[in-house]
């Protein structure tokens, strides 16, 4: 199984050289928006998709989107929200998807897509202010692999997770 380590890639926007076709991660609704959806939400600037792409066998190992979003301050746990200012509501980083083909599955690129999507997001928000990376993940095991990385649910909901960028700011000041 091919690993970054083992693997010459390359991650980037995605563009119309990118084989979205064959691309699949065991999830219809994931394939198809890679498939179909993509690059009309890049042309409409709704989503903006970055591809990690092996350069050797020309293929899509994943991929994720990012979008800039708002929350409701009050959905924020009160323990974050006594420190803001008493704004209705703040900017978020939005991953709105993230997958990983199944011939890539279980070798960290989930890992490498993550961090990649924190970084580019922390890098945005030093132009354009976004408190948080926020996502709205499709099931448990999205969950669970989103708590790995420090994301905390809100309140009200168990399946949509955030990560203030302080936190990312502090983990990447550390590397």
């Amino acid at each position: 199984m091919s690993n970054p380590e083992s693997t010459d890639f390359g991650i980037e926007l995605l563009a119309p050289h990118h084989d979205r076709v064959t691309f699949s991660c065991g999830n219809e609704q994931l394939d198809r928006y890679l498939h179909l959806v993509a690059t009309q939400d890049k042309k409409k600037n709704i989503a903006i998709p970055y591809v990690i792409f092996d350069r050797d066998r020309q293929t899509i190992i994943g991929y994720y989107t990012l979008s800039m979003s708002g929350i409701n301050l009050e959905q924020l746990p009160a323990q974050i929200t006594k420190k803001l200012p008493k704004y209705p509501i703040v900017g978020v980083t939005l991953i709105g998807r993230l997958a990983v083909s199944s011939d890539y599955k279980g070798s960290d690129w989930g890992k490498l897509l993550i961090m990649d999507a924190l970084h580019r997001s922390l890098t945005a928000s030093k132009a354009t202010a976004s408190f948080a990376v926020v996502v709205d993940t499709i099931d448990d095991a999205a969950v669970r692999f989103y708590q790995r990385f420090d994301f905390q649910p809100f309140p009200d909901s168990s399946t949509k997770l955030f990560r203030t960028m302080t936190n990312i700011d502090r983990a990447f000041s550390s590397l």
